[in-house]
């Protein structure tokens, strides 16, 4: 059996998460993968793919091999249609979290794969959730930072779900520092980056243009960089946002630190929105999630594309591999 174990929560039951699940079983693959869901709502999604799926115990050596899943049950509480959300199920979404990122913290598993949650369904079943990195960050008692990415770009963020209006007054020289260090330590310890550099991008258009157009620049970000400079990070910036993606600027870069959601992520999903993953940098374990929602309207129809789970999961083994050595 693999040494590496990782837990696999397939998000949304009505969503495509059981069956992109069921796609990644088939796969061959180094690490074994548990996943903690409702056994009928994967096996009824294999029959709809036409596949076969064996549920293992968690401990079998088939848990690792192609054509299989290690089950912790997490029922849900009504029969599930694809595409038809439930706010009955909504709880059983949450427990598979809790429970697949209680195991990674005891360090019974590795690391953890995540498929698409639906927030509104969520909060409709009475939970307060504002997301699944902020519900893992509460969980494990961490600051963490939102950090996407795919083979040739990785983007992490100051700020995430935030309005507009709300940004710049969320955007701290502590935050920053913060986010900043997180990100260099995650590059170093998970990625295996022995000295990683990252772009720190302003704020305002032009990176404020000296003043002129915003002092976010001058009076938070700048002397961040600075102190952090001076402690050892490679850091370039703050850099205009609108200049800072070209290619031959990225190929500098180890990764790109973003003021905030939308100025960073549409480059990231336009240069390759199939293959990108989001990673919760900051957390005692590696957790790499899909980058897409639960695209109820391809559920159950065989459409979805597998290929942010694939990378997740291959992502996620190798964190866990990279941690493990270190």
């Amino acid at each position: 059996m693999s040494s590496t174990r990782l837990a696999l929560v397939p998000g949304e039951p009505a969503g495509v998460g059981p069956e992109l699940c069921v796609a990644l079983a088939q796969r061959p693959r180094d690490a074994a993968l548990i996943a903690y869901a409702d056994p009928g709502v994967l096996e009824a999604a294999a029959r709809r793919a036409g596949t076969t799926l064996r549920l293992v115990d968690p401990d079998d050596a088939d848990a690792s091999r192609a054509g299989a899943l290690g089950i912790v049950p997490i029922p849900v509480a009504r029969p599930v249609e694809p595409g038809r959300l439930d706010v009955a199920n909504a709880p059983s979404v949450i427990d598979a979290l809790t429970a697949a990122a209680r195991a990674s913290l005891d360090g019974r598993l590795h690391g953890l794969v995540t498929g698409p949650v639906h927030k509104a369904i969520v909060n409709e079943a009475g939970i307060a959730y504002s997301g699944t990195t902020e519900l893992l960050a509460h969980q494990a008692g961490c600051d963490v930072v939102m950090m996407l990415g795919h083979e040739s770009l990785r983007v992490a963020l100051a700020t995430t779900h935030l309005s507009l209006r709300a940004v710049p007054d969320a955007i701290t020289q502590e935050g920053l520092e913060r986010t900043l260090r997180i990100v260099d330590t995650a590059l170093r310890r998970d990625f295996g980056i022995a000295a990683p550099t990252v772009a720190v991008l302003g704020l305002n258009p032009h990176a404020g243009e000296d003043g002129h157009l915003g002092r976010e620049e001058t009076d938070v970000i700048a002397p961040v960089i600075t102190r952090l400079r001076d402690a050892g990070l490679h850091l370039v910036g703050p850099l205009p946002a609108d200049t800072a993606f070209l290619p031959q600027k990225l190929a500098d870069f180890d990764a790109v630190v973003a003021m905030y959601h939308d100025q960073g992520l549409p480059v990231l999903k336009f240069s390759g929105f199939e293959r990108a993953v989001n990673i919760t940098l900051g957390l005692p374990y590696p957790r790499v999630a899909v980058d897409h929602g639960t695209a109820l309207d391809l559920a159950g129809t065989g459409r979805a594309d597998p290929a942010s789970l694939f990378a997740a999961a291959d992502l996620c083994a190798k964190l866990a591999s990279h941690r493990r050595a270190s």
